[in-house]
């Protein structure tokens, strides 16, 4: 049985979508249930000023990927790298078990995006940018 917060966020998500120009994305799946997670950041000052999600997946994957959008947003990045899966699931008021893996993903989405970001911010190519490079 869902929380009363699983079941909001599932049926009204927050900050669904993509950030145009983003300042890092990280992009995370689980091969055994198939969910699949994509988190884009935008940073100004030192603080994530914004943050998106678009999620293949269950009920549970959706409602943690909006969860951490919600906690992340006016955080310093040092403050976002805190949030666990843990803290996602306790703002979310808890997760059957069985669904723990979700609020997982949104934590390796999350820390993903912010290594991305780190690694643009220092001028090196995101795996992204080194995809279409191969490509031409």
């Amino acid at each position: 049985m869902y929380s009363d917060q699983v079941m909001e966020h599932f049926r009204n998500p927050r900050n669904v979508g993509e950030i145009e120009n983003a300042d890092g994305v990280g992009k995370v799946g689980n091969p055994v249930c198939g969910d699949i997670m994509e988190l884009s950041i935008k940073v100004k000052d030192g603080k994530i000023e914004d943050a998106k999600f678009r999620t293949f997946g269950c009920g549970a994957a959706i409602a943690t990927s909006s969860m951490v959008t919600e906690l992340v947003k006016g955080k310093t990045v040092e403050e976002a790298l805190e949030i666990s899966n843990k803290a996602v699931v306790e703002a979310l008021g808890g997760l059957p078990p069985v669904k723990m893996h979700c609020s997982v993903l949104a934590e390796q989405a999350l820390k993903s995006a912010i290594e991305d970001f780190r690694k643009r911010e220092a001028g090196e190519e995101s795996s992204d940018d080194e995809a279409a490079d191969e490509e031409k």
